[in-house]
């Protein structure tokens, strides 16, 4: 506790438009290499870059979402760098006049709000990518994400430790992906994040020396590294030494930051206004227009989601950390679902079945009118709360309503009390002993007998009938 942590986040964002931030090329993912290429992005002389203004719009939309000022003047530059997946030699960036500057996001941790302050938020375009061969000294450049369009968001340094750094990333991603500007899928690269890392002594000002962490692909990778590094800090300040200024890189599978380059090393990018872009001029109108498009952020949604449905803080975190899912909720509770069964399918067995196969809510194709369906089922006594979780995965998995799958499969619920008596006396044979040991006083046995009669008709009596008769008949 000798040490506090002062962690900034450097965040990368693709942005989900069509094409290319300054060609017509795809920015689909998993394509051949090298086939989404032009001369524009692959850097052949002579040609000019022409500005997508849909990613334009996509950066103020994120900086009005997180409290950010929106530039009424802001323009291009040149980062100047020489590398084998960067083909023009310089990456067209903004510098000193960004888009967006200031702004917060508010995370949770620990129960308390906490506010993380932004720097800014720019926009530039990507570089390709290196594939380094494991047999041979060679690599390989694939030019397919060379130009896609990037948003560059920075964080002042007000984390103080892994876990609201990773308190940052979820809540950052929910926003990205509530207002439709990211898909936030950080395996296929389109959410990256660079964090700077320093340690100092509890109450001083000055912050350390600070290094810089890349490649961490994953919140318990973020989480990983910043914890290794740290305690890595710490122990070299221990021992009287001095931490270098330098870039490290995250290795997953030794769980260690190992050296990439020193500050000597360091780049000096001489940035200069990019000349082939005219500025971005953005006015009031623009900006209202881009602001009206924009869907309710998770934090109010969440607010809401407790006041109006009566749902637990805990609940309502859950169903909003995802747009898709509070949808869905709200979707089903508006079409006559109670608010509290509606968690309970969603949060529980929809849930189960969707990281059961590694999915997203928005990949399952579920309908708030098929989740309503079965709610009625249950409520109407058609069948029972057992039989509808087979109802819901046959549901989730074909696509067709509780109605349809319970006549299908014969799945109605029996009321019968003769029939559901013929079972019990059934049940009450084949166990002799539990009998005896019920009538001695032995109660909690009683959810043994309703398991077994359950069993015998097959999940379809109803519970309530079937415990009403079993206490006749082993009274």
């Amino acid at each position: 506790m000798q040490y506090e942590t002062v962690i900034g986040l450097e965040i990368h964002a693709q942005l989900l438009t069509d094409s290319k931030m300054f060609c017509g090329c795809s920015t689909k993912f998993g394509s051949e290499p090298n086939t989404q290429t032009c001369p524009v992005c692959i850097g052949m002389p002579g040609v000019l870059p022409a500005m997508n203004k849909k990613a334009i719009e996509y950066v103020i939309k994120t900086g009005l979402a997180v409290n950010c000022k929106i530039a009424s003047y802001s323009r291009f530059a040149r980062k100047n760098y020489f590398y084998p997946d960067l083909p023009k030699g310089y990456q067209i960036s903004q510098y000193e006049l960004p888009l967006c500057e200031g702004g917060y996001v508010d995370i949770g941790i620990n129960g308390n709000t906490k506010r993380i302050r932004l720097t800014r938020i720019h926009l530039e375009e990507d570089a390709g990518k290196n594939i380094h061969e494991e047999a041979g000294n060679y690599s390989l450049v694939d030019l397919n994400r060379a130009g896609i369009p990037l948003m560059e968001i920075v964080t002042e340094p007000d984390i103080r430790s892994p876990q609201e750094a990773v308190a940052f990333m979820k809540k950052l991603r929910t926003i990205l992906r509530y207002i439709g500007v990211c898909d936030g899928n950080m395996e296929q690269g389109s959410l990256r994040c660079d964090a700077n890392v320093s340690v100092r002594t509890y109450g001083q000002k000055e912050l350390g020396v600070k290094t810089e962490i890349k490649n961490m692909n994953s919140f318990k990778f973020i989480e990983k590294a910043l914890d290794y590094e740290i305690k890595r800090q710490v122990k070299i300040l221990k021992n009287g030494e001095k931490i270098i200024q330098e870039t490290r890189l995250w290795d997953s599978n030794r769980g260690i930051t190992e050296s990439m380059r020193s500050k000597e090393e360091a780049h000096d990018y001489r940035y200069f206004p990019e000349p082939d872009l005219v500025p971005v001029e953005v006015d009031k109108e623009w900006i209202e227009k881009i602001k009206a498009d924009i869907v309710e952020l998770p934090d109010s949604r969440r607010q809401r989601f407790i006041t109006q449905y009566g749902l637990p803080e805990y609940d309502a975190d859950l169903l909003t950390v995802d747009k898709s899912s509070s949808e869905l909720f709200e979707d089903a509770v508006k079409l006559g679902g109670e608010p509290k069964s509606v968690r309970n399918w969603i949060m529980g067995e929809l849930m189960r079945l969707l990281n059961e196969e590694n999915k997203q809510i928005e990949e399952c194709g579920l309908k708030p009118e098929q989740i309503v369906g079965l709610l009625e089922l249950i409520d109407e006594g058609v069948i029972s709360g057992k039989i509808a979780k087979t109802v819901f995965e046959e549901m989730y998995k074909t696509g067709k309503d509780a109605e349809t799958i319970v006549k299908e499969k014969g799945l109605v619920q029996i009321t019968d009390e003769s029939a559901i008596e013929k079972a019990i006396d059934e049940v009450i044979a084949r166990n002799p002993k539990e009998v005896e040991r019920f009538k001695a006083g032995d109660e909690k046995l009683m959810g043994f007998f309703v398991g077994q009669v359950m069993k015998t008709t097959k999940g379809k009596a109803n519970p309530k009938i079937a415990n009403e008769l079993l206490k006749k008949k082993l009274s």
